[in-house]
């Protein structure tokens, strides 16, 4: 007989259970549109295709350093100090296996099993999962319209009183599924709440880039204190290469490089050569985000005409979160009869929010122009 561990019975990530089945008629001749990940429909630019044809050619592929290749930790460093005008140096850059080995190592390093950590809800559910793998315990604060969707130094208290001594805070800004772009004031009072509490701020900034109102602050402009996780896969549109970036206080540099020697040796070298060219691909990337403010102009204007409320802003990334309540009350069912009926593939609330999610939709509009118009057409036929 064969026994799994209990740290394997978490919930399924659903929306790449919906990408699976997806795929799945899509490979069956079904003329499949998926509206359910966060992948964008652009491959890498250029510049980083050029980058890594030539690394093959003239390259040996190899192991590197387990914090990253010096020469994208530095180029990572000069992002910092030319975009947001902030000095980070080299040797805190940890450069990832895409961002979700940045959980994995941030969750490693800096907390202990049992440890509270809190997260918004509704929010990206790998947080939710990969906390409770490793022994520990989430802390889910409900963040909506009269929270301004984000957290708070009161909501924090709120919930340490509840639940006990809170370790750790993991906000995103933006946020995944809202939108939300959390202000620098409330980002720097939230800071200043955990160093005043000697708790641990985590800043997840996968989404910097695709800002369409509000302030994008990294949490590096306020304080050094606070661990950021970045990624290549959003704004870079280099999903697939796997590829991503941490920036640690210094006192977790060598801790988090112990954890990274044992469990990942170091990211592929091949993506890491070709990560450094993306930084001289921003005028074609600008044009891929004038895509995005599009197809947001589009569902902002369709989506409620067609039953959906809007239930969050929409303020960053590339995702619609809307209020199903007037089609379905089990936004499972609901997602999973759409994709059969009208091939429009989207995910469950239920993902991001195990409490009220059974009425919400996400709907990814990184995609083309014309699969976003073609999915709402046919939504709003199947609908009315």
């Amino acid at each position: 007989m064969i026994k799994t561990s209990g740290r394997s019975a978490i919930e399924p990530f659903h929306a790449m259970d919906v990408l699976a089945e997806a795929t799945k008629r899509k490979r069956d001749g079904h003329p499949v549109i998926s509206m359910a990940v966060g992948q964008p429909a652009h491959g890498a630019p250029r510049a980083v295709v050029d980058a890594a044809r030539n690394a093959l050619r003239t390259e040996r592929i190899a192991y590197t350093d387990a914090l990253g290749r010096l020469e994208l930790r530095e180029r990572i460093s000069r992002h910092y100090r030319t975009h947001y005008g902030v000095d980070v140096d080299a040797s805190r850059i940890a450069v990832t296996t895409g961002s979700s080995a940045g959980f994995n190592l941030a969750f490693l390093t800096m907390f202990n099993a049992g440890d509270r950590v809190a997260i918004t809800r509704p929010g990206y559910p790998a947080y939710r999962n990969i906390l409770t793998a490793l022994g520990l315990e989430v802390v889910e604060i409900p963040a909506g319209q009269a929270t301004d969707f984000t957290l708070s130094p009161g909501l924090l208290d709120e919930a340490a009183s509840r639940h006990g001594r809170i370790s750790g805070v993991l906000l995103a800004s933006p946020a995944n599924p809202t939108g939300t772009v959390t202000a620098r004031k409330a980002l720097s009072a939230l800071i200043d709440y955990c160093d005043a509490n000697r708790v641990t701020f985590l800043s997840d900034e996968i989404y910097h880039g695709l800002t369409y109102a509000g302030e994008e602050t990294t949490a590096l402009s306020v304080s050094d204190r606070v661990l950021v996780i970045n990624s290549f896969s959003k704004y870079y549109c280099m999903t697939g290469w796997r590829i991503g970036w941490m920036v640690l206080p210094d006192a977790a540099i060598r801790p988090l490089e112990r954890v990274a020697q044992s469990l990942y040796i170091s990211a592929p070298e091949l993506s890491q050569i070709a990560a450094c060219a993306a930084f001289d691909a921003t005028e074609e990337l600008e044009a891929i985000k004038s895509g995005y403010v599009a197809n947001r102009q589009l569902l902002l204007e369709r989506l409620p005409k067609i039953g959906f409320e809007i239930a969050s802003p929409m303020d960053g990334a590339f995702y619609a979160y809307v209020d199903a309540g007037r089609f379905t009350n089990d936004s499972m069912q609901f997602s999973k009869t759409m994709l059969a009926e009208i091939n429009v593939a989207a995910t469950p609330g239920r993902d991001f929010d195990p409490v009220e999610g059974h009425r919400t939709i996400r709907f990814s509009y990184a995609g083309s122009h014309a699969e976003m118009e073609e999915a709402l057409d046919r939504m709003a036929a199947w609908l009315s």
